[in-house]
């Protein structure tokens, strides 16, 4: 609960940053298994999109599941209070913001899965890229 609220508290930091920066660019990297926290990243990362924030995700590990077409129920279940799913919020961020969402380069051959198994719009990252868009001097990595 202590990392939630830490995470939380830099991503308001940043969002209120980034609402005087357009051209902010915020990068999120998450790996936490735990649907409230998955849903707390997209929160996030769109309420960042919004106040102008260039976003991109990266997931890695089991909350690159919520990428999944065949995503288990934890990523496609509504929580309270909106009856949000990580997926779907993720979903949005994508189409409504149009943030970019990737998984690890690891994640789909570790599955035994190719890119055919995740949702129209995420892709593989490729671990270079990746690397420059976390080290820019204009990126802000939030990590759940």
């Amino acid at each position: 609960m202590k990392k939630i609220i830490a995470a939380a508290l830099a991503a308001l930091s940043f969002a209120a940053s980034a609402q005087a920066d357009e051209s902010k660019k915020l990068v999120t990297v998450l790996t936490a298994p735990e649907p409230q926290t998955q849903l707390m990243a997209m929160v996030l990362t769109m309420q960042a999109a919004q106040q102008g924030a260039n976003t991109h995700i990266l997931l890695c590990g089991p909350a690159a599941d919520i990428a999944l077409k065949d995503a288990p129920a934890t990523a496609t279940a509504g929580q309270p209070p909106m009856d949000m799913s990580p997926q779907g919020l993720m979903q949005a961020i994508m189409t409504k913001a149009g943030g970019k969402v990737e998984v690890c380069a690891i994640y789909l051959p570790g599955k035994g899965l190719d890119a055919s198994a995740l949702i129209d719009g995420v892709t593989p990252a490729k671990p270079d890229a990746m690397a420059g868009a976390i080290i820019a001097d204009d990126t802000t990595v939030l990590s759940f």
